[in-house]
């Protein structure tokens, strides 16, 4: 697992990454009420705005890490946003996306970096 400074994490599986938020993220947020899921088959760019959250708090939005094509998204979200609080790490991905080549992931920072981020 990666993560960005963006609170993100990454898991690959060949050229599939999946992509979700942290837990920090997550409580940060507080409860999670709406959240907007892109189109599957969209191209996006690394740095992209492709989901929209809205929480009790704040909305926030979550890029694109890498380049490549949106190919699957998590509908359960739609239907229950509070997914999200209840396992971020986990039920509560928000979307795949197919890269060309998946060693950029390695341009984030390993568990021990990100936690040294969040303190």
């Amino acid at each position: 697992m990666k993560y960005t400074e963006d609170h993100e994490w990454l898991t690959a599986d060949g050229n599939l990454i999946t992509v979700g938020i942290t837990s920090h993220a997550a409580e940060q947020l507080g409860d999670v009420v709406f959240i907007e899921l892109p189109e599957t088959e969209t191209q996006v760019a690394k740095g992209d705005d492709i989901v929209v959250i809205e929480s009790v708090k704040a909305a926030s939005d979550i890029v694109a890490p890498l380049d490549g094509e949106i190919v699957e998204v998590n509908e359960a979200l739609v239907d229950n946003p509070g997914l999200v609080n209840e396992d971020p790490l986990g039920a509560a991905w928000f979307f795949k996306i197919k890269v060309e080549d998946a060693s950029a992931m390695n341009d984030y920072m390993d568990e021990d970096a990100y936690n040294e981020l969040i303190g």
